[in-house]
């Protein structure tokens, strides 16, 4: 009896220990465009600020992804849950469904409301557990918020078990949220939307913050004008816009009381450092030069409001970058490797053309979108063809195409390292082909699938801690991340 009175005493005291050393807050902020170049390049500048700080006292590095990274939202979905594609199921932002033939947004639900938004999207679709999650399981009663500026990849930050989920709408200058968590629109956005504060500051002049020679790149046309936008039109790549976010994320701390007890609280942030004209991740114009001012001036005032109202001793933040459009295809140009369109639904008629002179006038192919050609399992079943052949006959057609590298059934591509890590089965098509180098995925001649065009994307991660903890000696993956909070 003393034995299990002692081991339970043991156990208890290891939990609440384990418990005080957690760090009372975390917050993670996910910048899209955030490159160690432009970082390093603008250090300088930085007198002060949050990316002063980090630069200076956080832990850095750069990840790499081991999957495709298309500039969606895939490399999200793999922050946040530690996951590769093949797990967590998010592969694009879109996908094709065969019994519509047409695409659909990734997150789309039609059972979760929009609040404020005729959007319905909820991660139910994701397969892996994310931070937020984990953090639930965890501590059941952490209070977890996510505040961001795009849609779909606030909800993923949000996961399946956030408190609330909020994004900001720059047509309505208000925030908006869905239904799918339990505090729906959160009373401190509710009171931001009430206070007239978006409007205020979409009514503002976004102007350069100093003299146009004093940026160490500013175009010709900025050399000559300078640079000026009235903030309403451009709202989401305005400097504005993460001021929001970092004020609603104060805002909900204040209010929800979050880091001051004893059971740790989650705030998942989701930030922009690209600049309106911006072809690039990489700065090549003053503007995206000032909204990383103006980022580096947001983030010191968060770090200072926390280390007053709950002390530096009792948080973390973790920044990380999220590369959305790689090198530009100027830039490529001008290097003499020029980026051509792969045109998917082009190539999905051909094939269809192709399957009709060998099988008959029948609609053989249902579409094609990413990487992948759907063909017409219903069809092909009514006429007792043999599936396998038809796919390759399809992939061995694929590789007459120009710029086509590899083709093959998709049974075959899952067995691929690289592919297997990209593709998920529920999504993937019947026949999967991969592009040569200087090719970019397209939709139609207009809509670009493949917005990053750099071979391996890396993304810089800064980690700063109140707290006395072992940091990570080894390079890290992107599906590292997610373990680094815990």
């Amino acid at each position: 009896m003393r034995k299990t009175y002692l081991y339970t005493t043991l156990i208890f005291s290891l939990l609440t220990l384990s418990l005080m050393a957690a760090p009372r807050l975390t917050v993670v902020a996910v910048v899209d465009g955030l490159t160690s170049d432009n970082l390093a390049a603008l250090r300088l500048y930085w007198q002060q600020g949050g990316l002063r700080t980090l630069s200076e006292e956080a832990y850095q590095t750069d990840l790499l992804f081991p999957h495709l990274v298309y500039g969606g939202n895939e490399t999200t979905a793999t922050l946040m849950t530690g996951t590769l594609p093949s797990e967590h199921g998010y592969t694009m932002d879109r996908y094709f469904l065969r019994r519509d033939r047409r695409v659909h947004n990734m997150l789309e639900d039609e059972q979760a409301k929009g609040i404020g938004t005729s959007l319905r999207l909820s991660a139910r679709g994701l397969l892996s557990p994310t931070m937020a999650d984990r953090m639930r399981l965890r501590y059941p009663y952490s209070k977890i918020y996510a505040v961001g500026l795009s849609a779909e990849t606030t909800v993923l930050m949000a996961g399946h078990a956030a408190n609330a989920c909020c994004w900001l709408d720059p047509e309505q200058r208000a925030w908006v949220a869905t239904a799918a968590y339990s505090e729906g629109l959160p009373s401190a956005a509710y009171e931001q939307n009430k206070s007239g504060r978006i409007a205020e500051l979409a009514e503002r002049q976004w102007v350069p913050r100093l003299d146009i020679p004093a940026y160490t790149c500013p175009t010709e046309q900025e050399r000559k004008r300078g640079f000026a936008y009235d903030v309403k039109k451009v709202m989401l790549r305005a400097p504005e816009a993460n001021t929001l976010v970092i004020e609603l994320a104060l805002a909900l701390q204040k209010s929800e009381k979050m880091g001051t007890d004893g059971t740790p609280d989650l705030m998942l942030l989701h930030l922009n450092s690209l600049s309106p004209q911006a072809e690039s991740d990489h700065i090549r114009s003053a503007e995206h030069e000032d909204i990383y001012l103006r980022l580096n001036q947001d983030l010191g005032y968060l770090m200072d409001q926390l280390n007053r109202r709950i002390g530096k001793e009792h948080y973390q933040l973790l920044v990380v970058g999220r590369p959305v459009l790689g090198t530009s295809l100027q830039t490529m140009s001008d290097i003499h490797m020029p980026v051509r369109p792969f045109n998917v639904d082009r190539a999905a008629a051909l094939i269809g053309t192709y399957l009709m002179a060998i099988y008959g006038h029948e609609r053989w192919v249902d579409g094609g979108y990413g990487q992948s050609i759907y063909l017409n399992r219903t069809l092909i079943e009514q006429k007792r063809l043999n599936l396998g052949d038809i796919q390759r006959q399809v992939a061995t057609l694929l590789l007459d195409f120009e710029g086509i590298q590899a083709a093959m059934p998709s049974h075959e591509a899952l067995m691929v390292p690289q592919l297997n890590n990209s593709l998920c089965k529920r999504h993937t098509g019947d026949v999967v082909f991969t592009l040569q180098p200087g090719w970019q995925l397209m939709q139609d001649d207009k809509n670009a699938i493949d917005r990053v065009i750099d071979e391996r994307p890396q993304a810089p991660l800064l980690f700063w801690s109140g707290t006395l903890r072992p940091m990570p000696q080894q390079t890290l993956k992107a599906t590292d991340v997610a373990d680094l909070i815990f």
